[in-house]
């Protein structure tokens, strides 16, 4: 599935942050995930930027582990 067992609903994020946050979790890099998913890498790194912001953190790691700790 596209969020593969994240559940963020309640912090707000977008179909498209979870399926950016799910290649991040899986150890894809910002270029990687722009390949797999059709995008700029910028756009995914303003993607990434935005899920750190509503999750409460600071860096990708922080971000994956907030998703794993909530699933």
């Amino acid at each position: 599935s596209v969020a593969r067992g994240l559940k963020f609903s309640s912090r707000g994020l977008t179909l498209r942050e979870l399926e950016v946050l799910q290649w991040a979790r899986d150890g894809k890099t910002a270029w990687e995930i722009s390949i797999i998913r059709d995008v700029s890498e910028s756009t995914v790194k303003y993607h990434l930027k935005t899920i750190y912001s509503k999750l409460g953190v600071a860096n990708r790691a922080q971000a994956v582990g907030e998703a794993l700790c909530r699933v």
